[in-house]
């Protein structure tokens, strides 16, 4: 079991998420930086999909009552065993009654916290993520609270020798402004073509609004082509008539402040998305904070798909180096 002592700004269960119902109205929450969350579970021998910790900001203050197998994985919240530091992206040892805690954020905006075994709580249509606004999945619903205990699984595929570590190379390295490639649709052409070029030459400024919901940006105002008003549609020219919200779609309701819709988001709605974020980028998205600069860069899917196919080579080379320590330890 884990006690929670102080649960932080914002810690939530999340496992990959709840695929499968967004036609229904259900997004599918699930860690928002997926690259860090696999490899926190992969650094612990669990299953890829099982349930850690997202921490946001500020970490929480946990007192460990068994031992456990853990790893921590993201942005740069460093933690500590009992005061003392230790590292991230690393396969660390915790004793009964340890006490684990985060100093401040130094880059980035969320950690993984894998436990071997996973943390156990009901799956909720076949996940055990949390989605806060129905109140449903991780532990009850919410965020967690002081006081609370955590239940740790005993399902994992192997045990991983402590101080086994990601490759340097496959840890992403955190600054304040960022480079979010998209791809343009589904209704750019709502824009002019002066807003268009606009919107992707321009460093937009992350707002206090950023969420698992979605992230606000300010910078300037996007200008739509003159039109008559489509029936069914809303009567401000950034309205259309409904249509389905891609996670990573971004809308610029009434032209000021576009917002990218994120894992918790809204599954559809009447607001014109001018662009999507391709689904790697998602997990830069995850490490940034307000007040830091996001400049928006145009892809052709093909570019798209060959981030997706980089993004799987690293994640099969976590693997292997993993699983090369497994057979180094059993050959020992």
């Amino acid at each position: 079991m884990i006690k929670v002592k102080n649960p932080g700004l914002q810690t939530t269960v999340q496992d990959y998420g709840r695929i499968g119902f967004y036609e229904v109205g259900m997004p599918p929450s699930g860690a928002m930086d997926k690259y860090s969350y696999t490899a926190s579970n992969l650094l612990v021998g669990n299953d890829e999909n099982a349930a850690v910790l997202e921490v946001t900001y500020l970490g929480p203050v946990l007192e460990f009552q068994q031992d456990a197998v853990i790893a921590i994985t993201g942005g740069e919240i460093p933690p500590k065993i009992n005061g003392e530091p230790v590292s991230m992206w690393e396969t660390l040892s915790i004793k009964a009654g340890d006490e684990l805690s985060f100093d401040f954020v130094k880059g980035g905006a969320r950690v993984y916290l894998a436990v071997a075994g996973g943390i156990d709580v009901p799956q909720i249509m076949d996940s055990r993520s949390t989605y806060t606004l129905c109140g449903i999945g991780g532990l009850e619903g919410r965020a967690l609270q002081a006081g609370d205990v955590l239940q740790v699984g005993t399902d994992h595929h192997h045990v991983v020798k402590s101080g086994t570590r990601i490759l340097e190379e496959l840890i992403p390295v955190f600054s304040k402004r960022h480079e979010i490639r998209v791809v343009i649709g589904l209704c750019s052409y709502r824009l002019t073509e002066e807003s268009k070029e606009r919107f992707f030459s321009i460093d937009w400024t992350v707002t206090p609004e950023a969420n698992r919901v979605g992230y606000r940006f300010k910078g300037e105002r996007l200008n739509f082509v003159e039109r008559e008003q489509p029936f069914g549609a809303g009567s401000n020219p950034s309205n259309v008539v409904d249509l389905g919200y891609p996670i990573g779609s971004i809308q610029v309701p009434d032209g000021i402040e576009p917002i990218a819709l994120l894992n918790d988001a809204v599954t559809g709605g009447g607001y014109a998305t001018v662009c999507t974020i391709i689904s790697t980028d998602l997990n830069k998205m995850a490490q940034i904070k307000t007040n830091e600069k996001v400049r928006f860069i145009p892809v052709a899917i093909e570019e798209a798909l060959q981030a997706r196919k980089e993004h799987k080579q690293k994640i099969l080379q976590m693997k292997k180096h993993i699983e090369g320590n497994l057979e180094g330890q059993m050959n020992g």
